[in-house]
């Protein structure tokens, strides 16, 4: 990882931080120390980062990922660890793998918790719902 690696990464962190409400400028602002003990990571992790010293460890990008509601994925490629051919999204429809078999409307009351005395009834009003009567039996892809 070069500097300017991890200085474009920080500044970007940086500002996503702020954006989130941390105050991380003031000295007494506690922003630091509140972020790290919301990620449950070490202040020393959090303040390396922000001056620049060294890059978090991936538990660490992992759980400040997760507190400032952003993608590990994302985090991972803007830190330069890894780049959008090593982490491909996968191809989605109506947001849902393309790979998928279709789903069923049983498949899809189980998957939800419908009891079973309640499934006929659920997979009657669910299909009214489907485009066209040949495909009362799916929905859509997984």
């Amino acid at each position: 990882m070069t500097t300017s690696e991890l200085d474009r990464f920080a500044a970007w962190i940086e500002d996503l931080i702020r954006r989130r409400g941390f105050d991380i400028d003031s000295p007494r602002g506690g922003g630091r120390s509140r972020l790290a003990d919301e990620a449950g990571v070490h202040r020393a992790a959090v303040t390396r980062l922000l001056q620049r010293q060294s890059m978090p460890d991936l538990e660490t990008t992992r759980r400040l990922a997760h507190v400032l509601s952003v993608p590990v994925r994302e985090m991972l490629i803007r830190s330069g660890r890894l780049t959008e051919e090593d982490l491909p999204l996968p191809a989605l429809r109506a947001g849902v793998p393309v790979s998928s078999p279709p789903l069923t409307l049983e498949e899809a009351a189980v998957g939800l918790g419908v009891p079973p005395e309640q499934r006929a009834m659920f997979i009657k009003v669910a299909g009214q719902f489907l485009p066209d009567a040949g495909a009362r039996g799916s929905v859509g892809s997984r």
